[in-house]
């Protein structure tokens, strides 16, 4: 179950606002009802939880067993740089100092 949204009005200086149709709108208050939380209790918990997880999704790397191993060994054997790298490094070293 997700953490309750502080519902100090203090604290809330923002605003959102946005429309929607009648059928979304029922069913959302249908959905705040069953959990018996004030509408808009319930829409700051959603939309928090949703934009956490969103951000979480975007943040987060998540590697199969096999790219895992992989990384690893690349970290703790890692191969010799190429010549395209060595040239990259030359022409960065050039420009950062002269």
């Amino acid at each position: 179950m997700s953490m309750p949204v502080k519902t100090d009005r203090r604290l809330r200086q923002e605003r959102l606002g946005f429309r929607v149709d009648e059928p979304t709108k029922d069913l959302i208050e249908r959905a705040a009802q069953l959990e018996r939380r004030k509408l808009t209790d319930f829409c700051m918990t959603a939309l928090t939880d949703a934009a956490r997880r969103t951000i979480a999704a975007h943040e987060t790397l998540v590697l199969s067993d096999r790219d895992r191993a992989v990384f690893f060994d690349a970290l703790v054997n890692p191969p010799a740089p190429s010549e395209r790298l060595q040239r990259a490094f030359t022409d960065h070293r050039h420009r950062v100092m002269p």
